[in-house]
């Protein structure tokens, strides 16, 4: 694919240096590139979706490797691959239905006549497993009519002719539909904060005292749906040592007009008992149920539940991730600079100190922690409000079993 080659490049030297940061922003970027390379495909004669399918995993697997800890890049790139299965699955279900429908409707079939399509036991089986899954919602509104009957009278030369572009309408369709279902995608992702905050006002009731740690743009825009809704209530904002964005959080909630308590991170077991509800954001929302959330959130989760508090993970459907903690293919945490925690000037000293085991001082600065799913009361998402032992069958709908390991299949392009 030399035409989106650069495009490729350039998306993981960004995703390398760190110039893009964020699931919401990772994944729609993620989404846009594996538009562009869907778009720049040149579909084969035959086996299109397995070709199309194994150009994604080829993008994919570099994406994927430019930054681990960015689990939203594989969550979108194992959607794509579970849109093209669907969108082929769809289409050869149509040809299948067509075909059976020129065949018991012509009211002059001849049993013996050897030029009409017929389909065997075998084909209809198969058509009916396929009838079983639910078709793309892109095929559902669009009527876009199959022509597989085949003309008696046609020369073989005009066979072979309508085959071929049988074939090729077959190839286009599948990949404006598979194009079609990633814009589809990409209007999940950005609409995803509107869907949720939609919810805001069947959580959040009056005079409630909410608790939440750092800065997260779904917890924020979900404060401010409620706060719109003339929903009175206080929020606690734990500080988000050592990066604090709770400051940046607790500012943009009083320019609200939201009542608004700054905390510093160990004082939230002093405070929970004043809560009536945990909301945080999340990282990624694993397929146990388990939460990569910004460090410290495994310290509220365990105050919540320590004095009954309900701990709620709020969080967009791009984020559902299909792995679990312990896949090999899982990287659950990143060390940031230590100069957020102490400044090399002040403890150079300390630092020059060594002996023989290593040096005396050393700084560590994870920047996520795993909040297991028994410590999570709710997860809302942008398809409402579910439960951790509910969120496997969410996250079967988004992904196909298969797919959980991004791996190119074959060297051919």
């Amino acid at each position: 694919m030399p035409d989106v080659q650069p495009l490729v490049s350039e998306f993981v030297l960004k995703l390398k240096r760190r110039k893009v940061e964020g699931s919401h922003a990772v994944a729609r970027q993620t989404a846009e590139l594996l538009r562009s390379v869907v778009s720049q495909h040149r579909m084969g004669s035959t086996n299109q979706a397995a070709a199309l399918a194994d150009a994604i995993r080829g993008v994919g697997e570099q994406l994927i490797a430019a930054n681990p800890i960015e689990l939203a890049v594989g969550n979108i790139v194992r959607r794509v691959l579970h849109i093209i299965k669907e969108e082929d699955i769809s289409s050869t279900a149509v040809g299948i239905e067509g075909l059976s429908v020129t065949a018991d409707s012509d009211d002059e079939y001849d049993s013996g006549n050897d030029d009409h399509p017929t389909l065997s036991a075998a084909v209809l089986a198969a058509h009916a497993r396929n009838a079983l899954r639910a078709p793309s919602l892109q095929t559902l509104l669009e009527d876009i009519p199959v022509n597989t009957g085949l003309s008696r009278s046609a020369s073989s030369t005009g066979d072979s002719d309508g085959k071929s572009g049988d074939k090729s309408s077959k190839s286009r369709k599948l990949k404006h539909d598979v194009i079609a279902a990633i814009g589809d995608l990409i209007d999940e992702i950005d609409t995803c904060y509107d869907q949720i905050s939609e919810q805001a006002v069947e959580h959040i009731h009056q005079n409630e005292v909410i608790l939440t740690l750092g800065r997260s743009r779904t917890v924020k825009e979900f404060l401010y749906a409620a706060k719109e809704k003339k929903r009175s209530f206080r929020v606690f904002v734990a500080e988000g040592a050592p990066r604090y964005q709770g400051h940046v959080l607790a500012k943009e909630l009083v320019e609200k007009g939201v009542q608004t308590t700054v905390i510093t991170d160990s004082a939230v077991f002093a405070m929970i008992s004043r809560v009536n509800m945990v909301i945080v954001g999340a990282h990624a929302i694993m397929a146990n149920g388990g939460v990569i959330a910004p460090v410290g959130m495994n310290m509220v989760a365990l105050a919540a539940q320590r004095h009954a508090v309900p701990f709620v993970v709020v969080a967009g459907s791009h984020k559902l991730c299909p792995l679990y903690p312990h896949n090999p293919e899982v990287l659950l945490n990143e060390l940031k600079s230590p100069s957020d925690l102490l400044d090399f000037g002040e403890f150079s000293n300390c630092m020059n100190c060594s002996t023989q085991d290593g040096t005396l001082l050393n700084v560590v600065n994870p920047t996520f922690d795993y909040v297991p799913p028994k410590l999570v009361s709710l997860f809302i998402t942008d398809t409402g409000g579910h439960s951790p032992s509910y969120m496997y069958r969410l996250i079967a709908e988004y992904y196909s079993a298969d797919d959980l390991v991004v791996r190119r299949k074959s060297t051919s392009s």
